[in-house]
């Protein structure tokens, strides 16, 4: 049987207000399953009623596809996994214990267990405690099954087969054997080092069980996605854009097309639709009007979450009311195309910047160069790291690794291969007769041996100083920024570093620090920084004159 899980028109069908979930592939195994579904109970609406009674067609939509999935001749499962990103109050983790409970009633293998994996204890209960509430406000189902509240389990007393809620903060899914799995809240365990492996470990047990799957539920991070979840969404989009053919794979995602994230149309009231399907019943569109109001004018990071929860807009800068004016402008300077050699190739001359380099830091790096006949500054960076600050920083590891799979960050096994590795870009910068000087923290890491033992000259490595004497600088940047000449290579791992910066006042001046010592690296913005007073110091022409090019 030939199907697609790719959804190619899915920015008109959100829109024009259709269904982005593709019909059931066995609609006969769909109907068995929510002809039950739609008779569970949701206690804790007024009155107690239906999933049949409450919900939107998206619900019912997307309760088909995964049980239509089923080859009940061949008792394989078609479509082994689903991704689900919705706004928050859309109903998703009671929509989660009505597709697992429905799961459990409609389960042909004696004792095997169904698995809910939440971040948390308090995302456990969430799902944990509709489950139950279903079972005890039907006399039948009460008869049927058994509910252990303290262990979050809930047994059918005929198969034997359970419904078991684990919370990954305080239990263990190592030596599971679940059939059926539904992760909730997935964006929480995008900060977690050890995410990749504890899905492997709860997901083992479907290889010898063609009938399971695996899903994901989850909204948009109130921080830029890293990790597992940050790979996840990636892949789904790929899926449904039909840049991946996965058609064991169904993405079913609730965001903005991009030209109104371009244009910001998720501002506009009229708009919120698009990622809350249930709105007017779970989900009030007064309400998100007013908290869109009251947040609007907020400078602390509130407003971005508020449209990273409610309206699945995803977080790009960390901005906050102590943030550098800079950040404001740097989305919108970057071009993904500026590497290193392209950057070499339009410039008439560049300066290098140097930054950290300790054992639990990072060695920020940086060119800027001056356009040939603009007389724009272009950027490039890149940044060094050992691997104790994975393990120092174990809350942030999954987002340096995230950096590291993008080439911006490299992390270096040996003391000692970050300086090499360094000292090698000098060199190809040197030799491109294009290098004026190179700047460094005077009071940080010395590297001048290893440049000097290379062949860079050491009359043009230069102490820069640092705090509030590279105000000037820094108000220079910006400016740039603002004005539009100013481009870089619109690197994750740069916009992370810009967004942890925080502005704070020197007398007349103002310096950048750290918005969280430790874990908020902005050592390649240093070594920006760095770079960028060189440059302010206009030197003069290193390579080909402007007039030197081709008509």
């Amino acid at each position: 049987m030939e199907w697609t899980t790719a959804c190619l028109d899915w920015e008109d069908r959100l829109v024009g207000g259709r269904s982005i979930i593709p019909p059931p592939i066995f609609p006969d195994q769909a109907e068995q399953a929510l002809a039950i579904f739609k008779e569970l109970r949701v206690v804790d609406l007024p009155g107690k009623p239906t999933f049949g009674e409450c919900s939107e067609q998206w619900v019912f939509d997307f309760v088909a596809a995964i049980f239509g999935a089923y080859d009940a001749e061949t008792g394989k499962q078609l479509i082994r996994e689903y991704f689900l990103l919705i706004s928050k109050k859309n109903t998703k983790s009671t929509i989660a214990a009505g597709i697992m409970l429905t799961a459990v009633i409609l389960c042909w293998r004696d004792e095997e267990e169904h698995l809910i994996l939440a971040p948390t204890k308090e995302v456990a209960d969430n799902s944990f405690k509709p489950a139950a509430g279903m079972i005890r406000a039907d006399d039948e189902l009460s008869a049927l099954f058994h509910i252990q509240d303290h262990v979050r389990t809930i047994t059918h007393r005929v198969t034997r087969a359970s419904l078991k809620v684990v919370a990954a903060d305080t239990d263990t899914v190592s030596g599971k054997k679940s059939g059926r799995i539904l992760v909730d809240e997935h964006w929480l365990f995008g900060s977690r080092s050890n995410a990749e492996g504890m899905f492997m470990e709860a997901t083992g047990g479907q290889v010898s069980r063609d009938e399971g799957w695996v899903i994901y539920l989850t909204t948009q991070s109130d921080d830029p996605p890293a990790g597992v979840f940050k790979e996840k969404l990636g892949y789904y989009r790929d899926v449904r854009d039909g840049k991946i053919d996965d058609r064991k794979s169904l993405g079913v995602i609730y965001e903005f097309p991009s030209a109104m994230i371009e244009s910001k149309a998720y501002l506009d009231p009229a708009n919120f639709y698009i990622t809350n399907p249930n709105i007017g019943r779970s989900v009030s569109a007064e309400w998100l009007e007013d908290q869109l109001k009251k947040n609007r004018s907020k400078t602390d990071g509130a407003f971005q979450q508020f449209l990273a929860k409610h309206l699945n807009v995803e977080i790009g800068l960390n901005l906050r009311s102590d943030r550098w004016a800079g950040a404001d402008f740097w989305m919108a300077r970057g071009n993904r195309c500026l590497t290193l050699e392209e950057l070499l190739a339009r410039c008439e001359v560049v300066d290098i910047g140097i930054d950290g380099g300790g054992l639990d830091d990072w060695l920020g790096f940086a060119v800027v160069g001056r356009e040939r006949g603009t007389g724009r500054w272009l950027h490039w960076g890149r940044a060094w790291a050992h691997p104790s600050v994975l393990e120092r920083r174990k809350s942030e590891a999954p987002r340096f690794l995230d950096f590291a799979k993008d080439g911006d960050l490299v992390i270096v096994e040996n003391i000692g291969d970050d300086v090499d590795q360094l000292t090698a870009i000098v060199v190809q910068v040197y030799a491109s007769g294009l290098l004026d000087k190179i700047g460094v923290d005077p009071s940080g890491v010395n590297f001048d041996d290893d440049l000097v033992t290379a062949g860079i000259p050491e009359d043009i490595i230069l102490g820069v100083s640092q705090g509030w004497k590279l105000g000037g600088t820094i108000k220079t940047v910006e400016r740039k920024l603002a004005e539009g000449t100013f481009e870089h290579g619109d690197r994750p791992m740069m916009a992370w570093c810009i967004g942890n910066a925080k502005v704070e006042q020197r007398a007349n001046s103002i310096l950048i620090t750290k918005q969280a010592s430790g874990t908020a690296k902005i050592d390649p913005l240093m070594a920006l920084l760095n770079a960028a007073h060189l440059m302010s110091l206009n030197p003069g022409p290193k390579g080909r004159s402007f007039w030197d090019e081709p008509e």
